[in-house]
């Protein structure tokens, strides 16, 4: 039983750590999209169009870009998250909760890789 056991073995944490690169590379791809809209600067057209239209144009180009900028600050925390994991992984520490000193459960850590508290500690916060 996991609770039984101080650590993940090797061939578990080298299960984890390939879920965890495959996850950094799409996150990585993400966010370069994200910044890739962040700084797309291409005009749409407006520039002969009503006063009234393009100011509403304007003010939803900042929204989205605003909305960008969140989304892919977001995206660097899950990546330096996930980083952090591979750490924990090379001292053999990825799974075991900061809050308990027990193992994570393998449905969670799959579904959050870079989780660092139990369902029960993270419910206790």
């Amino acid at each position: 039983m996991a609770e039984d056991r101080l650590r993940y073995s090797d061939e578990e944490l080298e299960e984890f750590k390939i879920l965890i690169l495959d996850k950094i590379e799409k996150a990585e791809n993400d966010l370069t999209m994200l910044k890739e809209a962040f700084v797309n600067d291409l005009n749409n057209g407006t520039d002969d169009t009503s006063p009234t239209f393009k100011a509403f144009e304007e003010g939803s180009e900042t929204m989205s870009k605003e909305s960008n900028s969140h989304l892919a600050a977001r995206q660097e925390k899950f990546i330096r998250d996930l980083r952090n994991a591979l750490v924990r992984i090379e001292n053999k520490t990825y799974g075991i909760c900061r809050i308990s000193g027990k193992l994570i459960g393998k449905e969670r850590l799959k579904a959050v890789p870079h989780a660092t508290l139990s369902i029960e500690a993270k419910n206790n916060q």
